[in-house]
């Protein structure tokens, strides 16, 4: 099993700072919990940049986003121009992102997706003409489980803990290239399996989107050198792998 450390609660008023500096804050974003405000979801009142903002005492500026579902590292910038840098810093791969996540099956030991995407549909952009963009996605398998339980139409149910790292930045990305590689992440209400999410919810009490980023690597910072940040994963997330490895860790035959 690969170790990794549990977080402290998220409180409603705060996220863990995970590295500050004068120019940008590193917080864990819980799952649930938007970036910033969104017409997509309407009714939500409380946003990551709010939050940090408030927390902070000062304004604070997004330069990546994380979904609604995902959890683990955000940064914010607290300045305009360190928000410019840093933005240039993730829009040209010169931060390596690090997620891991559970999906359903047994990939390959490691591999690669290559797979263009065309843009997400949604109330705020609209309907998208453009054509289907490069995106490409590295994992690799650090555990393999089975549980006793028929789900599809075998009589026992496998899962994967994954390492990704996307070396493109489309909007669910890696939750699409794992849906179209066979192997949806476990929790995803939207590209997933809805039987094994209710498995997952039924048997463990686990009913959110089981993908975090875990580790963001800055080949330099503004105003400094490299940097390496990393994310433990939430409470329910850590204490499900916990459980898994204890109950249901297997090793796939060669």
């Amino acid at each position: 099993m690969t170790a990794v450390a549990d977080s402290t609660t998220v409180q409603d008023d705060e996220l863990p700072i995970l590295h500050r500096d004068e120019r940008m804050v590193v917080v864990n974003k819980p799952s649930g919990l938007l970036v910033h405000r969104s017409p997509i979801d309407r009714h939500e009142t409380r946003f990551a940049l709010q939050l940090v903002r408030d927390r902070l005492g000062q304004r604070v500026y997004p330069v990546h986003r994380l979904d609604k579902p995902t959890s683990g590292a955000l940064v914010f910038a607290l300045d305009p121009e360190a928000a410019r840098e840093l933005a240039t810093a993730f829009a040209t791969r010169a931060v390596v992102k690090t997620y891991v996540a559970l999906v359903r099956g047994w990939p390959a030991a490691c591999g690669i997706i290559d797979r263009p995407l065309a843009a997400v549909e949604d109330e705020r952009i609209g309907p998208q003409a453009e054509e289907p963009r490069a995106a490409t996605t590295a994992w690799r398998r650090l555990d393999t489980y089975e549980l006793p339980v028929r789900v599809d139409r075998y009589p026992s149910s496998r899962y994967a803990l994954l390492e990704l790292q996307p070396h493109t930045g489309r909007r669910h990305q890696l939750r699409r290239h794992l849906a179209t590689a066979s192997h949806p992440i476990v929790g995803d209400s939207t590209y997933g399996k809805g039987r094994h999410n209710r498995l997952f919810a039924d048997r463990f009490g686990v009913r959110r989107l089981l993908l975090a980023c875990t580790r963001l690597e800055f080949a330099a910072t503004p105003g400094g050198g490299p940097l390496v940040v990393e994310a433990p994963l939430a409470a329910e997330f850590s204490r499900l792998l916990a459980e898994l490895a204890a109950r249901y860790a297997v090793e796939p035959a060669a």
